[in-house]
């Protein structure tokens, strides 16, 4: 991930941890894990607003707003990673090889 990203990520955490009223207290990193359960749920909403599921509202949103919405959980859990670890950026690096080896293994060479 480009190194402005998580520049970009750090900035906005600085700027809760400067703002926020719950900044410098033992809750804010639980807060912050909370927070993308919040954004998960805007998720949902656009999603059945995109696909019309609600009777009620009809086609409330669209894909964009979909995509914005996960855009905002992606950023949302890296603020929280960010929060909690040391070095977000080598976390979350490693985490995907992991992943990524596990279900991708390397071609064998014949």
């Amino acid at each position: 991930m480009e190194d402005r990203t998580w520049e970009q990520v750090g900035r906005l955490r600085k700027w809760l941890d400067d703002e926020a009223e719950t900044a410098g207290t033992a809750d804010v990193r639980l807060l912050r894990v909370l927070k993308i359960g919040e954004e998960y749920g805007e998720v949902a909403e656009a999603m059945h607003g995109a696909m019309g599921a609600n009777p009620r509202k009809g086609r409330s949103h669209d894909w964009n707003d979909v995509q914005k919405e996960l855009a905002d959980v992606i950023v949302t859990a890296m603020v929280a990673l960010d929060t909690i670890a040391g070095d977000a950026g080598h976390v979350l690096a490693e985490r995907l090889d992991v992943l990524v080896d596990r279900v991708c293994p390397e071609p064998q060479e014949a």
